[in-house]
C-alpha cells in the first residue's frame, strides 16, 4: 500500500513539472494534480494493455513508435474526465513523453530512500 501512495505522490509531482516544461499542459491546482495522477495509474493499468494488445500489428509495423501515440491518448482519457486540459494532440504527445521521463527520474533519485536496506 505504502508503494501505491509513494507512486501516486511522484507521479503528481511528475504532471505538475510536466506543465511547467510542456506549455500545452495545464493543471489548475495540486489537488487536480493529485486527482489525475490517479485517473492516469487507472488508465494505464486497465485500459492501456487491452489498446496496446489490440493495436500490436500497428506497434510491430512501426517498431513500437505507435506506443507514443496511445501513451498520448491514455493523456487525453485523463484530460476528458479531470480538470486537467490539453490544447492539442501533440501537447499532449510530447506531454506524455516528458511526463514519463520526469516520473522515471523521480522514481530513480527516490529509489535510493524507499529501497529496504538489508539488515547486519
Amino acid at each position: 500500500m505504502n508503494w501505491f501512495i509513494f507512486r501516486w505522490i511522484i507521479n503528481a509531482i511528475a504532471l505538475l513539472l510536466t506543465t511547467r516544461v510542456v506549455t500545452g499542459v495545464k493543471v489548475p491546482d495540486v489537488g487536480t494534480a493529485i486527482v489525475a495522477a490517479l485517473v492516469l495509474g487507472i488508465v494505464n493499468a486497465v485500459i492501456r494493455p487491452i489498446v496496446l494488445i489490440l493495436t500490436l500489428p500497428l506497434n510491430i509495423v512501426t517498431l513500437g513508435l505507435f506506443t507514443f501515440v496511445i501513451n498520448a491518448a491514455m493523456l487525453y482519457i485523463v484530460a476528458s474526465v479531470t480538470r486537467l486540459r490539453l490544447d492539442s494532440f501533440w501537447a499532449a504527445f510530447v506531454g506524455a513523453i516528458v511526463l514519463s521521463v520526469i516520473s522515471m527520474l523521480l522514481t530513480w533519485l527516490t529509489s535510493a530512500f524507499t529501497t529496504p536496506r538489508p539488515e547486519v
